[in-house]
């Protein structure tokens, strides 16, 4: 089964461009093209792509308000967000309001179709070079308590209050020294704690965590 993708943006030049490389790749369907948000949101719900390529600024509806209203109507839908903006307020947004990846609009063509790729197999990507700005904006931002029990994880595999802290403490860029530090542990047990963090929540590096701590309000983006 080919991965079916969307493209939504307002510029129709860019959008042939995205269409022309991502329809090289033999497993990609381009199924169809949206030019603004209430458009992207139409056409998702029409045709249910396995990934929508999202712009962020668009007439109608911002790709914000978009993703915010697919998560809702359309949660199935893997969204990548394709834009010019490496600002740390835009990418926490974005990922809070559902989308999985985030990219710039310069980004290689090869790494797009690894983005896509990585999102389609129920990853999150967050291309490299923002990945210092992303960890940077959640440092700048004062953090706020939340339960233990964090959403959208099983009875079973609650993430305790400490494995919390870790994943707090993983959003600020700390090292595995540096929490011991900070939380008075080992590094053994730091490392003990981040392996269940990452199986509780199916993720495999510290990028992926952050993401998932970001759209289940675990760090503040506010």
């Amino acid at each position: 089964m080919p991965i079916r993708i969307l493209i939504a943006d307002d510029h129709q030049l860019l959008r042939e461009g995205i269409r022309n490389f991502l329809s090289l790749e033999p497993d990609f369907e381009i199924v169809g093209e949206a030019a603004n948000g209430e458009e992207a949101i139409a056409r998702t719900i029409e045709l249910r792509p396995d990934v929508l390529l999202l712009d962020i600024n668009m007439p109608k509806a911002s790709g914000i308000e978009v993703a915010s209203r697919l998560k809702e109507s359309c949660p199935e839908v893997r969204i990548l967000a394709l834009t010019i903006h490496d600002d740390q307020n835009y990418m926490m947004n974005m990922i809070q309001s559902g989308a999985a990846g985030y990219l710039l609009k310069d980004v290689e063509p090869s790494m797009m179709v690894q983005a896509v790729r990585r999102v389609y197999a129920g990853e999150s990507y967050v291309e490299p070079s923002l990945t210092k700005k992303l960890f940077q904006g959640i440092t700048n931002r004062e953090e706020k308590k939340v339960a233990p029990a964090a959403p959208g994880i099983t009875e079973g595999e609650r993430l305790s209050t400490r494995e919390i802290e870790v994943l707090r403490l993983i959003g600020k860029g700390m090292s595995n020294a540096e929490i011991a530090r900070t939380l008075y542990l080992s590094e053994k047990t730091v490392k003990n704690h981040l392996t269940n963090i990452f199986r509780k929540i199916d993720v495999t590096d510290r990028t992926q965590a952050v993401l998932y701590a970001i759209k289940h309000k675990i760090v503040n983006v506010e």
